[in-house]
């Protein structure tokens, strides 16, 4: 039973975060790691790493002459895989930067063909920077932003990352004469009694709607004075009073500019989408120039955009966006884009201060490559939505007790859940409905037909839907990093942060105690759905079809588990590691990138396929180290569900031949190791023109009703002496 609950635990979590306690910091993890002369040059050692903030002094023959931190630590800007791009930054006591070193991030996405040199030749450029004068001009806005063309949003997050961890360590520690804001006057408060404008200009003209209107001559200077002059040599050819972009933004979570601008029941809508703390910018464009971009993508960043206050910057998800379709004002202007944006309540986002919008403009200035200007739209909420509220009294000394940590991650993955809706209601019924089919298995394969085309639907949402549109494509690496995690601590509230990745392995540990491997290698793998689509249209084109003589074919099967024992084993010895080899798995090329990566990888992955257009499902027969992995505890289900005849393997043939995966020894034994569970033995076992017990049984019947004579010696079809079960093991 221990080692039953064992291997249960194995599968049923999935770790898609590191677990870290409050009094570890990432700076701890990397700073082992990293010679002091290879970040500051002439530094020659690190100091011991204080105990009331994440830094550590830099040190030179003795003497301190600067601090070492880890960005990730200060700020959480993420990148498009959700995960903090770990800096390593070096400053001295003038709060100037002298070191920078990336030393971990997981950019697939955004990094496609550029080198990682380039991206830490950009890091490195930030040396010298003076985060004091950045720090006056209110976070990234004060310095030239180097794009590196194909990692925009990549360049824009490392970028927020240096520059607001830099000044918050930079304050605390009083470098540069920077020191944390420690006043106590008057507070503010959004004011709910007050009143704004029904008409658009009235709005413009109180400040509660703020625009930036730019013209083909003003961005053809501004593109002039860069210090990059291929701007130029590409200049826009449109009239110079032509309008370059009109973008106008208004602060909607205020409810009378709400009101105004949305409508009563727009702006309730709103309201309900809006959870305690969030706030809304309603951003509406036209001209020529558009503030989204063509090249934004489902599940991405608006990489145009950028909100800034203080130290905060807003970087605006899909999840975080909705399309307006029209406005309430009467007069207001004919936009060609109209979009409503959350701003989370954990970004420390101030509705009662001053903001900017920031609008990167870009101009194509090569075949790849590009040149980067910024325009800012500033706003502030008029006087009147504002009021100043009295200090509260000071709380007793035992109330002033940080929040709890865990209530804190617990209200992270329940707002993540609720955010994903909609996939956690569609991958429930797919599980049910999956869960229906096996369980009544008997009804859904009496049809061949039916079954048929069953299966390629469950199959097209399966690569469609879990696949391309939600990213829920398991991997051996959730296993990998589970084990490390057992052996380092975890955290449940981590694992939760992924809710479709954590209902799966949920359901695969289920699944395996019921039927084996294959619910999910069979079912509800979107790589496995992948090839099996691919080769189902392949025989309708009549592409042959290769079986591999039995012998060859028993000798392959081991290579998978072979993989996995070896990544396991590298796991062991190195996380970072095993996950680079795990590369052998192409799902992250063809189901979370959609092929849209560096060519080796894509040339690997087609190249799969195209030996799976010939040996159906060659990548999960013989090389998949995650069907390898959840194959080793499937001798542990409880259940023999696939029925047998005592004529399978002697001597019918029928279904080791039609078998997919070919798991049917030649005596007839089905490997429960290698077993998909597609059911398509189930329908040629109640086939009438292909399974001979039950032709045979079909005959009998139809002679005795030739013979006029009642069926008195026949016994139906399931009580037939040929039709008991037979083992599988």
């Amino acid at each position: 039973m221990i080692r039953l609950l064992s291997a249960l635990l194995f599968l049923f979590l999935p770790l898609i975060g590191q677990s870290a306690a409050a009094a570890d910091s990432v700076l701890q993890k990397f700073l082992p790691e990293i010679a002091a002369s290879d970040l500051v040059p002439g530094a020659d050692a690190f100091g011991p790493i204080r105990d009331d903030l994440a830094v550590a002094p830099v040190m030179k023959a003795g003497e301190e002459i600067g601090w070492v931190f880890i960005a990730s630590d200060f700020v959480g800007t993420t990148g498009y895989s959700g995960k903090p791009i770990h800096t390593m930054v070096a400053i001295d006591n003038d709060a100037k930067v002298i070191g920078v070193s990336l030393v971990k991030h997981s950019e697939p996405i955004v990094l496609i063909g550029i080198p990682d040199a380039k991206i830490k030749a950009l890091a490195a450029s930030y040396i010298g920077m003076d985060l004091a004068a950045e720090s006056a001009v209110a976070g990234s806005g004060g310095h030239k932003l180097d794009i590196i063309s194909g990692a925009t949003v990549t360049v824009m997050v490392i970028d927020d990352s240096i520059v607001r961890s830099g000044i918050k360590v930079a304050r605390a520690l009083g470098l540069g004469g920077l020191k944390v804001d420690t006043a106590t006057g008057p507070k503010t408060e959004l004011n709910p009694d007050a009143t704004a404008p029904a008409d658009w200009m009235a709005l413009l003209g109180d400040g509660s709607i703020r625009s930036l209107k730019l013209d083909v001559e003003q961005v053809n200077a501004a593109f002039a004075g860069l210090e990059d002059k291929r701007g130029v040599d590409f200049p826009l050819t449109e009239a110079p009073t032509a309008t370059f972009i009109d973008m106008q933004a208004a602060l909607v979570s205020v409810p009378a500019i709400g009101k105004a601008v949305l409508g009563d029941a727009d702006y309730t809508n709103l309201a309900n989408w809006l959870k305690p703390g969030e706030s809304a910018v309603v951003v509406a464009g036209s001209g020529h120039y558009s503030f989204k971009g063509s090249g934004y993508v489902r599940g991405g960043i608006f990489d145009r955009i950028v909100l800034i206050q203080d130290d905060v910057t807003v970087r605006f998800h899909d999840r975080d966006h909705r399309r307006l379709v029209s406005l309430s004002t009467p007069d207001a202007p004919e936009f060609t884009e109209m979009d409503l944006f959350k701003i989370p309540a954990n970004l420390g986002f101030d509705p009662t201060k001053p903001f900017r919008i920031q609008l990167l403009v870009q101009r194509q200035v090569g075949p790849r490559d590009k040149v980067f200007t910024t325009f800012d739209l500033g706003y502030q909420l008029p006087s009147q939505f504002i009021r100043t509220i009295a200090a509260p009294a000071p709380a007793p000394a035992e109330a002033r007790a940080t929040p709890d940590e865990a209530q804190a991650q617990q209200m992270l993955w329940k707002r993540i859940w609720l955010d994903k809706k909609l996939e956690i209601g569609v991958l429930s019924v797919m599980l049910v409905l999956l869960t229906a089919v096996f369980f009544f298995q008997t009804w859904f394969t009496r049809n061949e037909r039916f079954f048929f085309w069953f299966r390629i639907g469950y199959l097209t949402v399966t690569l469609v839907f879990l696949g391309w549109y939600a990213n829920a494509q398991l991997s051996v690496v959730n296993l990998l990093a589970l084990f490390g995690a057992l052996m380092t601590g975890f955290s449940w509230q981590a694992f939760l942060l992924d809710p479709l990745t954590f209902i799966l392995w949920f359901s695969v540990a289920a699944a395996l105690l019921f039927w084996g491997r294959g619910a999910y290698c069979g079912w509800l793998c979107p790589f496995g759905a992948l090839q099996e689509l691919l080769n189902r249209i392949a025989k309708a084109l009549r592409i042959p079809q290769w079986t591999l003589p039995w012998g060859l074919h028993e000798r392959l099967w081991p290579i998978k588990y072979m993989i996995f024992l070896g990544l396991f084993g590298a796991s062991l010895m190195s996380i970072e590691q095993a996950e680079h080899l795990a590369e052998v798995e192409p799902f992250k090329t063809a189901i979370v990138l959609k092929f849209v990566r560096a060519w080796p990888f894509v040339v690997y992955a087609a190249g799969l396929l195209i030996a799976g257009l010939f040996v159906e499902r060659f990548y999960c027969r013989y090389l998949c180290p995650l069907g390898g992995a959840l194959a080793i505890p499937a001798r542990m289900r409880m259940f023999d569900w696939l029925k047998r005849y005592h004529e399978c393997g002697n001597p019918c043939q029928t279904c080791a031949n039609e078998c997919p995966v070919q798991s049917i020894h030649p005596t007839g034994e089905i490997n429960p190791n290698e077993c998909i569970d597609c059911l398509h033995c189930q329908v040629l076992y109640r086939s009438h023109t292909k399974c001979p017990v039950v032709i045979r049984t079909d005959k009998r019947r139809a002679a005795v009703a030739k013979a006029g004579e009642p069926p008195r010696d026949l016994a139906p079809l399931k009580n037939h002496p040929n039709l008991k079960g037979k083992s599988n093991a």
